[in-house]
């Protein structure tokens, strides 16, 4: 996930910097690319939620003390998964609030 945010931004930097000249706010570039990023996070566990559940039955008979169907367990690992995402997803954001639009319009 941080490579492929990393990878974003680089290719966005321009825009970033253009929209930092234009007066937006680094909170809203900090709002745009966490967005960007953890908008893929959440059609990935709404797939793997779906697909798991489709398969459950088939693992049933490996698990024990908690059911194929648990919603607690389901919600506990999908908010792990998120919370990682968004904790790789911060950096890049981070870096791209700090782009200075003078050098960065200039490499373009």
């Amino acid at each position: 996930m941080y490579s492929v945010v990393t990878a974003a931004v680089e290719r966005r930097t321009p825009e970033f910097a253009v929209r930092l000249a234009l007066g937006a706010t680094s909170t809203t570039i900090l709002r745009t690319v966490l967005g960007q990023g953890l908008r893929s996070v959440v059609v990935g566990l709404t797939v793997g939620i779906g697909c798991g559940m489709a398969a459950a039955s088939a693992v049933a008979s490996l698990l024990f003390g908690v059911s194929p169907h648990d919603p607690a367990v389901t919600a506990t690992l999908a908010l792990l998964v998120l919370s990682i995402a968004a904790a790789a997803c911060l950096a890049p954001a981070a870096r791209a609030t700090r782009t200075d639009p003078a050098i960065a319009l200039r490499r373009v």
